[in-house]
């Protein structure tokens, strides 16, 4: 049972086509991860999931009454505001002191409560972010790179922790990603943006794609590159290897 899809979904901004004939569904508990190079049109996707978004054409189904937890790309905070990181949990609704407590522990930063927001790390932050987001207990976690700008250890402790709480929780995961090497390891499923829905399917299969080796070629930096290099160096050293045999 789909939580939630989209049907070919158009998004324009004036003469600029966005996305085009986008379709896709997250099922009940499967984590699923966007990839697409910058300007492909993944935020735009997920606020178009979440209704934040006007659709030129397409539409967006739902389950009844599908509870979303949204963690957003940037969020600005006035660092000259003072607000505690429990004060911060209360925004848009109250939430009791042992619930924002088991969110944060689960989200873990447990131990941050009592910060101000404008002094977090950005690990913690988006930690404070996640906990903000499992509070209202979502069928479906939604978030827009939530490790951009983290270290690889960092970046793979907070993919530990989603994994973690999609086993505690039961919810899906729509995740926007740059992290490939991630993606790789802890999707169900890798959905290709470039405006539109290049390739998809198991991660294994992605990555062998054509589509998905034009997008993500040798020049992308980081991850993915490094990702591409291990493996297409693996086959040349088994190939060349085959050849030797042979002689």
């Amino acid at each position: 049972m789909d939580l939630i899809a989209a049907d070919g979904i158009d998004v324009r901004h004036g003469a600029t086509q966005v996305l085009h004939g986008v379709s896709l569904r997250v099922a009940k508990g499967e984590i699923v991860t966007i990839v697409g190079p910058n300007g492909s049109g993944k935020s735009t996707l997920l606020r178009c999931l979440i209704g934040a978004q006007r659709l030129t054409r397409g539409r967006v189904v739902k389950s009844p009454g599908l509870r979303i937890g949204y963690v957003p790309q940037k969020l600005h905070i006035d660092p000259t505001l003072p607000m505690t990181v429990r004060r911060f949990l209360d925004l848009p609704v109250r939430v009791r002191d042992a619930d924002a407590q088991a969110a944060m522990d689960e989200a873990g930063a447990g131990h941050v409560m009592g910060r101000q927001m404008a002094d977090l790390s950005g690990g913690q932050f988006q930690r404070v972010l996640l906990a903000r987001a499992i509070l209202s207990r979502p069928d479906i976690l939604m978030l827009d790179e939530p490790t951009q700008g983290l270290d690889q250890p960092g970046a793979a402790a907070f993919y530990q922790s989603l994994e973690a709480i999609r086993a505690h929780l039961g919810c899906a995961i729509l995740l926007v990603s740059h992290d490939l090497h991630v993606v790789m390891s802890a999707s169900d499923r890798v959905v290709c943006l470039n405006g539109h829905v290049c390739c998809e399917g198991h991660p294994a299969v992605v990555s062998a794609a054509p589509a998905y080796r034009e997008l993500f070629g040798t020049g992308t930096r980081g991850a993915l590159a490094l990702y591409r290099h291990e493996h297409d160096h693996a086959d040349h050293a088994a190939h060349h290897h085959h050849h030797h045999e042979e002689a």
